[in-house]
């Protein structure tokens, strides 16, 4: 897959999705196009720059959106079990999740990206195959959620989006502090 060819395909068997199921895989289509757009012709080493005064770099943005996309997904299929209790993290559990956000030794932005490809068809897949948008589960104990709160499959996927499409919006200051590039004018 190229940085500009869209992730969205059905699985072998099921029909390509129509309606409401295609809009939500075109809008997360083009925000997943716009982040990875900004890593275009980098180095590794320059994926991994910090150029701002916040903590992210491009390759870490893309290891965020990645680990949010699988977790949402699991949610979707599984439940809040599948994510954890926020509320009883330790300090290496959070300094495992700082880690999302950072290229670590041994990282590559093609692994990066591969591993963001994967991800992707994995939620397009489960688009194309939930039997219903409506289901839904209790959200995971964490501080940032409303206690007792549920979200459908629906409510989920559009999370993914919404995530997606604002780490984009970092990712295009990011690289346009490193070398004046824009995804976008």
């Amino acid at each position: 897959m190229t940085l500009n060819e869209p992730a969205s395909h059905a699985p072998a068997g099921t029909p390509a999705p129509t309606g409401e199921r295609a809009d939500l895989l075109e809008t997360l289509a083009k925000h997943r196009h716009f982040l990875r757009f900004t890593v275009r012709d980098l180095t590794d080493e320059q994926a991994g720059l910090r150029t701002t005064s916040s903590e992210l770099c491009l390759g870490g943005l893309i290891k965020h959106v990645t680990a949010v996309e699988r977790n949402w997904v699991d949610f979707i299929l599984n439940g809040p079990s599948s994510m954890g209790d926020f509320t009883a993290m330790t300090e290496a559990d959070w300094a495992r999740r700082a880690d999302e956000f950072r290229m670590l030794p041994g990282e590559t932005l093609a692994g990066v990206l591969a591993e963001y490809a994967d991800v992707a068809r994995r939620t397009d897949d489960l688009v194309a195959a939930l039997p219903d948008l409506e289901a839904a589960w209790p959200l995971p104990k964490a501080p940032w959620f409303e206690s007792g709160a549920t979200w459908s499959a629906r409510r989920t996927l559009m999370h993914i989006i919404a995530e997606t499409a604002q780490h984009a919006g970092h990712a295009d200051i990011i690289r346009e502090s490193l070398d004046g590039a824009k995804s976008m004018g």
